[in-house]
């Protein structure tokens, strides 16, 4: 018997989508040089010719209108050391120090990122309660650290199965 939408509890739901283990990003950008994150787990690739990636901002977030009007942003990949920066830029914590970014491809980005991908906004769909934002890759930094995972409401940390 399948259920049907109405019938799906919200919690439910959220905790069933939070036990996929993710990486965690903050997407970045800046408008009227103003500098504006937040921390973000609905990133994937769409398309490999032309380079293109996804993330979804949900209608209520400061972001949205940011994102629209610079018409361009970054997805920073946090390293297992930036357990800090996602709180800050999820409104979980106010750090005392102050947030390094660096400009890359005309784009504020996270100091000691794992990866950062810089877009120009491709386009942009409105879907239920989110917008669902498509980047064109217009540059890419890669280091070698291991990722900061989230999953079931904890952070996590990446370890190698022995086979």
């Amino acid at each position: 018997m399948h259920l049907k939408e109405q019938e799906i509890d919200d919690r439910l739901f959220r905790n069933a989508m939070g036990s996929f283990a993710t990486g965690v990003t903050v997407i970045t950008t800046e408008v009227s040089g103003e500098v504006h994150g937040m921390t973000a787990n609905a990133f994937m690739s769409i398309s490999l010719k032309p380079k293109l990636i996804a993330i979804s901002v949900g209608e209520n977030a400061r972001m949205l209108g940011f994102i629209k009007d610079s018409k361009q942003f970054a997805v920073n990949v946090l390293s297992s050391a930036q357990q800090n920066e996602s709180k800050q830029f999820s409104g979980q914590l106010n750090l005392e120090h102050e947030v390094q970014f660096v400009p890359y491809m005309g784009v504020p980005t996270l100091a000691d990122s794992l990866a950062v991908i810089t877009c120009d906004l491709h386009s942009e769909y409105v879907v239920g309660d989110h917008t669902v934002f498509i980047g064109q890759v217009t540059g890419i930094q890669l280091e070698e650290k291991d990722p900061l995972i989230y999953s079931q409401g904890k952070y996590r940390e990446l370890k190698e199965l022995e086979i």
